[in-house]
C-alpha cells in the first residue's frame, strides 16, 4: 500500500488493477480533492496545464492594457500597471510614444494595435506595425500576479527570442545578450543549440535598416 496526499490509498488487487479509496473528510470539497488527486497522479501534466493557464492570463492582462490605452481609460491603465513600472527603450527618441502616452507628457496620436501576441512564462511579447508611418514595434511585457511590472520597447527592430540552456548565466550577461546586435547574439545562441522560440515579422514597407536583437529569456 502506498500512502498519497489527502489520505488517498492505492490497493493492489490480484488482477493488477488499482482501487481508489476516497476520503470522506467533511471539510474537504470535491473540487479540492480532485485537484489534489490530479497533482498526485499526474504532476507533470498538471504543471504544464497550470503554466499554459498562467500564460493565457498574462496575455489577457496585456491585451486589456492595449484596449485601455486605445480608449484612453486612465483608471484601468493604473490598475494594470505597477506604480514603479520599469521601462526600457530601444529606438529613435522621437518614437517614445508609449512613454509619452503613459506619463501624459504630450498628446500622442500614435495607436498601438497588436498584430501578434506570444507568451513565455511571465513574459508577453507583442508586435505591431504602423504602415502609414513606416514604423514596426515590439513590446516585451513582464506580468506578475496580474500586474505589469516591466516593459521593454523596440522600434524598427527585428526581435528574436530564445531560451538559453545555461541557467547560471549572470544577470549582467543576460542584459548584454539582450542588447547586442544579432550577428554576435545569434552566433551565441547557435553555439548553445538553442533555437529561436519566436521571431518578429517585419513588414517590407517599414524601412531599409532594421537591426536585429536577441532577447534571452
Amino acid at each position: 500500500m502506498t500512502s498519497l496526499p489527502l489520505a488517498l490509498s492505492l490497493y493492489k488487487t490480484p488482477s493488477s488493477h488499482c482501487l481508489l479509496t476516497i476520503p470522506t473528510t467533511p471539510s474537504l470539497s470535491l473540487s479540492s480533492y480532485l485537484l489534489s488527486l490530479s497533482r498526485a497522479l499526474f504532476p507533470q501534466d498538471l504543471a504544464n496545464s497550470e503554466e499554459i493557464l498562467e500564460e493565457s492570463k498574462n496575455k489577457r492582462v496585456v491585451l486589456a492594457l492595449y484596449e485601455a490605452l486605445s480608449a484612453r481609460d486612465v483608471d484601468t491603465v493604473h490598475k494594470l500597471l505597477a506604480s514603479d513600472l520599469e521601462w526600457w527603450f530601444h529606438g529613435p527618441p522621437s518614437h517614445q510614444f508609449m512613454m509619452r502616452l503613459l506619463t501624459g507628457s504630450s498628446t500622442s496620436s500614435f495607436n498601438f494595435v497588436p498584430q501578434s501576441v506570444a507568451a513565455f512564462g511571465s513574459t508577453v511579447l507583442v508586435e505591431g506595425c504602423d504602415h502609414s508611418r513606416s514604423i514596426s514595434w515590439v513590446h516585451a511585457w513582464t506580468v506578475a500576479d496580474g500586474i505589469i511590472t516591466q516593459v521593454r520597447e523596440y522600434f524598427n527592430t527585428s526581435l528574436a527570442v530564445t531560451r538559453f540552456a545555461n541557467n547560471n548565466t549572470s544577470e549582467s550577461e543576460s542584459e548584454s545578450d539582450f542588447s547586442s546586435a544579432s550577428a554576435s547574439a545569434s552566433a551565441s545562441a547557435s553555439s548553445l543549440h538553442c533555437p529561436f522560440l519566436w521571431e518578429s515579422s517585419v513588414s517590407d514597407r517599414v524601412g531599409i535598416s532594421v537591426p536585429g536583437l536577441v532577447l534571452a529569456i
